[in-house]
């Protein structure tokens, strides 16, 4: 499955899955209680999302620099991290919520 996130004002971001998945659960509309395949993010509820993301983004650049440094102190091979990071994965996204914020206009997915 894909989530196509779209909107009136910017061009429609896809994510695979499990990854669409993530950033929901990021942003508070999606959890294994409640799963989301259809859903809208509110322009007022964008700038709580766009922290969010931003925070989720810097724990887990903050939490690969521990294990690096900690496998650099105990003298083993640096830890792999996927190839694409958070930040990356979530850039498009974020760039469209901003876009979206200043038209306040909604950002919509599975409909």
């Amino acid at each position: 499955m894909l989530y196509k996130f779209k909107s009136k004002v910017t061009g429609d971001v896809i994510m695979l899955q499990a990854n669409g998945q993530r950033v929901l659960e990021i942003i508070g509309k999606h959890s294994a209680s409640e799963p989301s395949t259809k859903g809208i993010l509110l322009p007022e509820q964008m700038p709580q999302a766009l922290e969010a993301l931003k925070n989720a983004v810097l724990l887990e650049e903050a939490q690969q620099q521990e294990a690096l440094a900690q496998a650099q102190a105990e003298n083993l091979p640096p830890p792999r991290f996927e190839a694409i990071s958070l930040r990356q994965r979530t850039l498009p996204f974020m760039d469209m919520i901003r876009e979206c914020l200043k038209a306040k206009e909604a950002v919509t997915w599975g409909v």
